[in-house]
């Protein structure tokens, strides 16, 4: 089980197509404090490097959904991708 095995499941729930959570509620969902590397866009950012494997991004595409940090710092925006783009889960 990797550590964001609970933020896919969170995302796999959910019927919004769109939808933000804070920093705060995503450490809430994997019952851990998020790196500090979680404060740059480019670490939530789903579509980047693809071939660097990325626990985070991996958990957002398998359940579907692609991530962007939002320009607060704060949070981020997790939107829907067409089902041809879901991930197996692992």
């Amino acid at each position: 089980m990797n550590d964001y095995d609970a933020l896919r499941d969170y995302l796999m729930r959910q019927k919004q197509a769109e939808f933000v959570l804070t920093y705060e509620q995503i450490e809430e969902i994997i019952g851990a404090a998020l790196p500090r590397a979680a404060n740059r866009a480019s670490w939530w950012d789903s579509l980047r490097s693809p071939d660097i494997q990325m626990p985070q991004r991996e958990a957002c595409l398998a359940a579907g959904f692609k991530a962007m940090r939002m320009p607060d710092g704060a949070s981020v925006r997790f939107t829907k991708l067409k089902s041809d783009r879901r991930r197996p889960v692992s």
